[in-house]
């Protein structure tokens, strides 16, 4: 199972640390983010290659998926110039330019810019409401990939049962594991 080592776990708590100054990642410890962003690696299929952050903002959870998975091309997007600068900046930071993309785009605007490009799971934390989440999600996602999203804490997944297109497979260290039908 991917996981972080020491170094790497370091590299992100710096990285994110600038996000966080910027005000771009809210006020929660640092270590506390990266758990909590670890519970989507945890998530990820293991047949994943490829994933998509939708809203990527200050590179939580893109980044730590990136750091914790050498091996998957990672998809950032964000509509702000200012935090599609920053993760630029983070992922050339952190040595990871090679396997990670960051696109300045509005998300309803990614099967237009490029149709038929799919990704193996679409991630989003806090991204917006579950219909317009998964609504612009399953677009995105190849035949059999996941959605996962980060969801609030104590939930029993309630929130996902009338949501159309998807079935709620399991939640797993806070994030719910959505498959597109």
């Amino acid at each position: 199972m991917p996981a972080l080592t020491p170094d790497n776990r370091e590299k992100l708590i710096d990285a994110l640390g600038e996000a966080q100054r910027i005000g771009m990642l809210g006020v929660r410890p640092l270590h506390d983010v990266v758990d909590h962003s670890l519970g989507f690696v945890t998530a990820l299929p293991p047949s994943c290659r490829t994933v998509l952050d939708l809203g990527s903002g200050g590179g939580d959870p893109g980044l730590v998926i990136a750091m914790a998975c050498p091996e998957l091309q990672i998809t950032l997007v964000d509509r702000r110039a200012k935090r599609t600068d920053l993760l630029v900046r983070l992922v050339g930071r952190l040595g990871i330019r090679d396997r990670v993309e960051v696109l300045e785009a509005d998300v309803e605007d990614l099967p237009n810019r490029f149709p038929g490009r799919h990704w193996d799971v679409v991630t989003s934390r806090g991204f917006g409401p579950p219909d317009y989440t998964v609504g612009l999600a399953i677009p995105l996602v190849a035949p059999g990939g996941r959605i996962l999203v980060s969801e609030p804490p104590q939930s029993d997944g309630a929130r996902w049962s009338s949501v159309e297109g998807v079935v709620l497979q399991s939640i797993t260290t806070g994030v719910a594991v959505l498959q597109p039908h």
